[in-house]
């Protein structure tokens, strides 16, 4: 799995293997699953696995299974015997960095991780239809409620059957493979961080998971106290926040003010922040406009 066009970790990263020929005609199943969804570091990376319906048999008996179930050795052992049958096997991975799952889900319209999710899994159906691949069967892991995940799918690709189920990386072969394509990618990931800060910091940060004693340290010994974390970590998650509020400095914001005349504004009309043409007594005007003592302009 080729990463070298990952120069910088806070850019998502789109990775698809050659198009197996075979599946331009004959009808193909589809699975989809992801790696990464619950940890405070790393990215979350989607991955799609495809292959003819003829073929499932013989996919069946690559050993393929749920990446959760396999040590990183045989994951990579997996994911290079996938890789090696790129005559009627296909895959793609979407990487999905830290900072664009934090900016995305602490936007002012509220865009979820769900949502992210669901947003991904649609985009990677698209790659295939747009590339010509005879989808036939899809096969989801789910994210939400699986009947109206796989209604949302089905509304938007009628026509190809569709199936979304709970632990499908476990059911389902295709499902399996585009689990351990997604986990091998994530771990090859972590393991090859560039950190843009230009800092030295330790690899030793555990699973990644809030609840990772190692990963709390980490994360606690990372903070700086003006500018947060590292892009490594998605700043969005709770487990942040908290170190933040006990680590970082406190920044003060002028409309924190609390003193007399700011509170006398807090109810106030946008007009009580201007003095009334030709009044010239100082104290009704806001505070902003007379701390940095700002005058009204006569003429021009």
């Amino acid at each position: 799995m080729d990463l070298s066009s990952l120069e910088d970790n806070s850019r998502n990263l789109t990775v698809k293997s050659v198009i197996p020929e075979i599946t331009l005609t004959e009808p193909c199943c589809v699975g989809i699953d992801e790696a990464g969804r619950g940890p405070v570091l790393g990215p979350m990376v989607y991955g799609i696995c495809y292959f003819p319906l003829s073929k499932s048999e013989e996919v069946k008996n690559l050993g393929v299974a749920d990446s959760k179930t396999l040590t990183e050795e045989q994951r990579e052992k997996l994911f290079q015997i996938i890789d090696e049958n790129k005559d009627f096997i296909g895959w793609a991975i979407d990487i999905l960095s830290p900072n664009y799952l934090s900016k995305s889900m602490l936007r002012r319209t509220k865009y979820s991780l769900n949502e992210i999710s669901h947003d991904t899994a649609i985009g990677l159906i698209n790659l295939l239809l747009s590339s010509g691949i005879n989808v036939h069967e899809i096969y989801v892991d789910t994210v939400g409620v699986a009947e109206k995940y796989q209604d949302k799918l089905q509304k938007i690709f009628p026509g190809i059957k569709i199936t979304v189920e709970p632990k499908a990386d476990a059911k389902f072969p295709v499902v399996s493979a585009a689990s351990i394509c997604a986990k091998v990618a994530r771990d090859k990931v972590l393991k090859e961080w560039k950190f843009p800060e230009n800092i030295e910091f330790s690899k030793d940060h555990g699973s990644g998971y809030p609840a990772d004693p190692n990963t709390k340290k980490w994360l606690a010994d990372s903070t700086d106290k003006v500018f947060g974390f590292p892009q490594l970590v998605r700043f969005s998650w709770s487990t942040c926040s908290n170190i933040l509020d006990n680590k970082a400095v406190e920044v003060h914001w002028d409309d924190d003010d609390d003193d007399g005349d700011s509170a006398a504004q807090g109810t106030a009309s946008i007009t009580s922040f201007f003095t009334p043409k030709n009044d010239t007594v100082d104290r009704q005007r806001h505070p902003f406009f007379r701390d940095r003592h700002l005058e009204h302009v006569d003429s021009f």
